[in-house]
């Protein structure tokens, strides 16, 4: 029997987020799977924290900080790269690494599905993931996902390029 999920909330960004938001921004170890290749000081997250609206049109982007029911924050997820034309985004998910392998991430993307499908009305979502990356290749397939072919070379940490596949759900 499948264990169940963890209860997960997904909430705005407030001011107190800002140095969450700074922590995982600038964590060095998540670069590689990111388009971050620089450090964000706590002025230029405030600034962007301040001139965000919220609104995937406005912002062409969407952030949300997920937290468990006992109000802790667990993770960010995001949908970033909208295409209004086409209705679709590209998400971004990181968990904090004390609530990690815990069904925190299978929990929040079943959350995202239902808000990006009946409240964005995106009609797909996609993902870039490390070929190596097997448990998330697991998780994304375990939810529907359709997995393209291989990015050759696609993911870069400075030292080596990395394999990557596209990863798609259509509502």
């Amino acid at each position: 029997m499948n264990k169940a999920l963890p209860t997960v909330r997904l909430r705005a960004m407030e001011p107190e987020d800002l140095e969450l938001l700074y922590t995982i921004e600038n964590d060095m170890s998540i670069w590689d799977v990111s388009a971050t290749n620089v450090p964000y000081s706590h002025y230029v997250l405030h600034d962007y924290m301040a001139q965000v609206t919220g609104d995937i049109y406005t912002d062409k982007q969407v952030r949300l900080v997920i937290e468990n029911d006992k109000g802790e924050v667990v993770g960010l997820v995001d949908l970033v790269n909208f295409d209004p034309k086409h209705n679709r985004a590209e998400l971004g998910l990181i968990i904090q690494k004390p609530f990690r392998r815990q069904g925190y991430s299978e929990a929040t993307m079943l959350k995202l599905h239902d808000y990006a499908s009946k409240v964005l009305h995106l009609h797909q979502i996609y993902a870039v993931i490390a070929v190596e990356n097997k448990p998330s290749l697991a998780l994304y397939q375990k939810l529907g996902y359709n997995q393209s072919d291989e990015l050759k070379d696609w993911l870069y940490d400075g030292k080596v390029y990395r394999s990557a596949v596209i990863v798609s759900k259509i509502f």
